[in-house]
């Protein structure tokens, strides 16, 4: 599955890093479906069946997380 994926250009990186709201839109929609796995939470009904679902404020905090460090702590390292 993780050949499937592709890596962002470098110039949207760089575009993020300055703040461009595109830019940021683009990584948070690369790192959707991984932050959405981790905010998936589990809870177990009346019946002991087992319901998954998205905790809607973890999402939105590992969301937050991520621009917050983009903006302010990404460092991007010479090859």
């Amino acid at each position: 599955m993780a050949s499937n994926v592709k890596n962002l250009p470098l110039s949207v990186i760089f575009a993020a890093k300055d703040g461009d709201g595109q830019a940021l839109g683009a990584v948070l929609s690369h790192y959707q479906r991984y932050i959405r796995s981790l905010a998936t939470k589990t809870l177990k009904d009346e019946y002991g069946n087992e319901i998954y679902y998205v905790d809607e404020e973890t999402r939105l905090r590992l969301e937050a997380r991520l621009i917050y460090c983009i903006v302010t702590d990404f460092k991007i390292l010479p090859a």
